[in-house]
């Protein structure tokens, strides 16, 4: 018997986006420029493949700059970090690169606007997560509450309603956000916004992207990492659209059970997948079916981050 018949839907934007491309990019260039090790505080990006293959190049991942030599350089997550890390890091006389992602820079800039006028800022976002904590810690403790729910939407209890601003993690569901967001300016409505949307381009694109795919998917892989909250928000998006959806790191990952009988499949990958990995999934869809691919494209991107000049100037004494 032939192979059965399986057509794929990709999703188009999927995978890298610039603020990922641009924190892989400072390690390498790092690690041209200063040699190995170079040490980074914190995964990179949320994905162990792109992880290992900057291991292989001789960057050494650590979660507290105790582990780092103080004659070393180190570099800060996309993710971003509290002032306290950079703090630590020059009263150690350390030299660091931070990678932290524009688009991140920019919520901790309206976080510090909002303060700096006096007002209490929530922010929307998951507990836990390097770029929650490292926009809480650009502000004194308690500056900043966290709202993760509709339900905490509804009972957060601030001293003057009148002088209160938000702002959101930037890889958060849309849709989510969009219904937190309801409730307190339903509770809230002197709430001052961002005056440009939090939650980034590529997240929404993405997300976007897998919603044009679930009409026509039976089932949807999305490529991506546990712990990576856009990967995460992918399998939500797709499941709330009407499309089974399940996360898989490498094709070696794939449950084929839940592939029976399935002839319509739909393929994504979170902004911190890399290409290859979702190629490596197809090249396994192709060992066990007559695969047709289409891609369903929803938008362009052409966003680019330039890199820091430190890159590009002399190593430092």
């Amino acid at each position: 018997m032939g192979k059965p018949p399986l057509k794929v839907y990709l999703a188009g934007p999927r995978g890298f986006c610039a603020g990922v491309e641009r924190a892989i990019d400072i390690v390498e260039h790092a690690l041209r420029k200063y040699g190995a090790p170079v040490y980074v505080r914190h995964e990179i990006v949320h994905n162990r493949f792109v992880v290992q293959q900057l291991e292989a190049k001789g960057a050494v991942f650590v979660e507290d700059l105790a582990d780092v030599p103080a004659d070393k350089p180190v570099v800060f997550s996309a993710h971003g970090v509290p002032k306290a890390v950079p703090a630590e890091a020059e009263r150690r006389k350390m030299f660091y690169i931070d990678a932290t992602c524009p688009l991140v820079s920019k919520v901790h800039r309206e976080a510090e606007r909002q303060y700096a006028q006096g007002n209490t800022i929530l922010m929307i976002g998951h507990a836990g997560h390097p770029e929650v904590e490292g926009t809480l810690g650009q502000l004194p403790a308690g500056a900043i509450k966290l709202i993760q729910t509709r339900e905490d939407a509804e009972i957060v209890d601030v001293a003057d309603p009148e002088r209160l601003a938000f702002v959101t993690q930037t890889t958060l569901s849309v849709d989510d956000t969009a219904g937190i967001v309801e409730v307190l300016q339903r509770r809230f409505p002197a709430m001052r916004a961002p005056k440009q949307e939090d939650i980034c381009y590529a997240t929404t694109n993405r997300q976007q992207a897998v919603k044009a795919l679930a009409s026509r998917a039976e089932t949807m892989i999305v490529v991506g990492a546990p712990n990576s909250s856009n990967s995460q928000r992918l399998v939500d998006v797709a499941q709330r659209a009407g499309s089974e959806s399940f996360m898989v790191q490498r094709a070696h990952d794939i449950d084929w059970t839940r592939l029976e009988g399935v002839r319509s499949l739909g393929i994504t990958a979170g902004a911190s997948a890399p290409e290859l990995l979702v190629e490596e999934v197809i090249a396994a869809l192709r060992e066990r079916f007559e695969v047709t691919l289409e891609e369903v494209r929803v938008t362009e991107e052409d966003v680019q981050f330039k890199l820091p000049r430190v890159l590009f100037e002399n190593v430092p004494a």
